[in-house]
């Protein structure tokens, strides 16, 4: 069983930056793929970085334009997003994800349905 919770969404300007974290709890800690999603209200979720937890981050949006870094603190089992210049576009609520096959891969990194554990969702509202 894999429980993920989300932590830092709330409002910032547009240009500025913002931190999310997602705490990963488990009954075993085991390697896993991860990944980071948007999502806006009658849209499907959008796949922004996927991180393998034992080598580091393995997928980036080409939407993301290079503004988001995926990072995983080991000894906390926290996986975080960074986001930078952040625009309006950007705004919606933003979940992690974690995958029960570590043989995901290539395209298949920012797709949703390849996840099996999903945390509640937090919302980043960007204005301009």
């Amino acid at each position: 069983q894999v429980r993920l919770m989300e932590s830092g969404g709330g409002s910032v300007q547009a240009g500025g930056s913002l931190k999310l974290s997602c705490a990963v709890s488990e009954d075993t800690k085991t390697r896993r793929i991860m990944a980071w999603f948007r999502q806006i209200p009658g849209k499907a979720r959008v796949g922004l970085a996927a991180l393998d937890t034992g080598s580091g981050p393995v997928a980036y949006a080409d939407a993301g334009h290079g503004r988001f870094t995926v990072s995983h603190d080991s000894a906390k089992n926290i996986f975080d997003l960074q986001g930078h210049n952040l625009q309006p576009d950007d705004t919606g609520t933003y979940y992690c994800a974690a995958a029960a096959d570590t043989s995901v891969w290539g395209p298949f990194l920012l797709s949703p349905t390849k996840y099996d554990y999903w945390g509640q969702g937090t919302q980043v509202t960007v204005s301009s």
